[in-house]
């Protein structure tokens, strides 16, 4: 839960410096990070990743972090760096 944690709050410092696109990609790769997690480590060491069975949080986490990154990959920039 810690290594996710720092990495949501890598995202919001890219999110707050105007690297918006960056910190989307970081926010979905945690998103990614923690289904990896919540699919190889027992359910008494992932803490507050489980949330319900294991096949549904890795499936429902899989899904939001792909939805996330692909989503921030394609957007149009719409003329900001």
């Amino acid at each position: 839960m810690v290594v996710v944690t720092v990495v949501i709050v890598l995202a919001v410092i890219f999110v707050a410096s105007d690297r918006w696109r960056r910190g989307a990609l970081f926010f979905g790769g945690a998103t990614l990070l923690a289904a990896a997690f919540r699919l190889c480590l027992p359910t008494a060491r992932v803490g507050l990743l489980a949330v319900r069975s294991k096949p549904f949080d890795v499936a429902t986490l899989s899904i939001l972090g792909t939805l996330i990154v692909f989503i921030a990959a394609t957007i149009n920039t719409l003329g900001v760096g």
